[in-house]
């Protein structure tokens, strides 16, 4: 028997963090006033209900990828770091059409990555989330070196505009962020799962070989218990939240900014008021122009609260996403 031999492991930095970010929202502004007639609704009604006074659909011309490559490119250039230097492009979105091959290594291709590895992640709202652990773990690891994660999603394509529960809430978009070393922690620990029991809540509505078998095929769109979620996210993700600030070492009073999911602003409300965040922290609210992006959604309010002066580099921020599955994620990181 010959001898055991020893394998190498890799190794990586003690810290990573978030080192940049961009994003890319669709140029046609859609207000609630275009979707009324279709739902028998009204603008104040979607606006109490949501939050939502507008929302971002994209044109035929604006596709997964090309958001997609926007939204990395600034990202890239907001790290300072090429293309070539990332090693990794992970792509959290529902809403690529083709089964196979993932919408990452097209884009890590449109990029200039230098055969970058390249994996989409199907965990709905919660996608980004999972990008951003998996990238810090991977780096820490030394599997990579940067990792760019992408939350992007074209729900115009899966949404019926005559669902009274879903038409008014959907929307284009694309945001991303650079992961990659650091001599400090930037990216506390995810708490993250999922409740399977309840994973019809949010779905498509028919399996794509029943569209294909049916008389009129048509797209499966997205439909959703839409009172079942708001429990749900409301109350067990501010214990979530909770977790996410206790694994990190962070009080409620230390933290700068809280991003949640912008699934709806009632939910939002009722996640701050649970876990009594004082007045001091800035909370995101780009629900309210851009609608619910699903895995998009975290990356573009951060990038929207750094544009717009409510988070600073270097501040503490708490990112929590929840949707399909009913899966989740959260993690607190370094604003870059």
């Amino acid at each position: 028997m010959s001898a055991t031999k020893t394998i190498r492991q890799a190794t990586g930095p003690a810290a990573t963090r978030l080192l940049g970010v961009g994003a890319y929202r669709p140029a046609r502004v859609v207000p609630n006033a275009e979707l009324v007639e279709a739902i028998d609704s009204s603008d104040e009604w979607i606006q109490q209900r949501s939050g939502i006074r507008s929302r971002r659909i994209a044109d035929e011309s604006e596709t997964l990828v090309s958001m997609s490559v926007a939204a990395a490119t600034e990202a890239l250039a907001s790290a300072g770091i090429a293309a070539g230097q990332v090693d990794c492009v992970i792509v959290a979105t529902v809403s690529h059409m083709l089964q196979t091959p993932s919408a990452a290594t097209a884009i890590a291709h449109e990029l200039g990555t230098e055969q970058a590895a390249a994996f989409d992640v199907s965990a709905a709202c919660a996608g980004f989330c999972h990008g951003v652990a998996l990238a810090s773990d991977m780096v820490r690891a030394g599997s990579a070196g940067y990792a760019l994660v992408i939350g992007v999603e074209r729900l115009s394509d899966v949404t019926d505009v005559t669902d009274r529960g879903t038409a008014f809430l959907f929307a284009d978009g694309a945001g991303a962020v650079v992961v990659g070393p650091s001599e400090t922690p930037g990216i506390g620990p995810v708490v993250w799962g999922s409740d399977g029991e309840h994973y019809d809540h949010i779905r498509s509505r028919e399996d794509w070989r029943d569209v294909v078998a049916s008389d009129s095929p048509r797209m499966p769109h997205l439909v959703m218990k839409g009172n079942s979620v708001f429990r749900w996210a409301s109350y067990s993700m501010a214990k979530v939240a909770q977790q996410a600030l206790d694994r990190a070492g962070i009080t409620v009073d230390e933290l700068d900014c809280f991003v949640p999911h912008q699934a709806n602003n009632r939910i939002t409300d009722t996640m701050v008021r649970t876990m009594g965040l004082p007045p001091s922290v800035q909370v995101a609210r780009d629900i309210v122009d851009t609608g619910n992006t699903s895995a998009a959604s975290i990356p573009l309010a951060l990038h929207r609260m750094i544009t717009e002066g409510q988070a600073r580099s270097g501040d503490t921020a708490l990112l929590v996403a929840f949707g399909a599955g009913l899966s989740y994620a959260a993690q607190v990181v370094v604003v870059p």
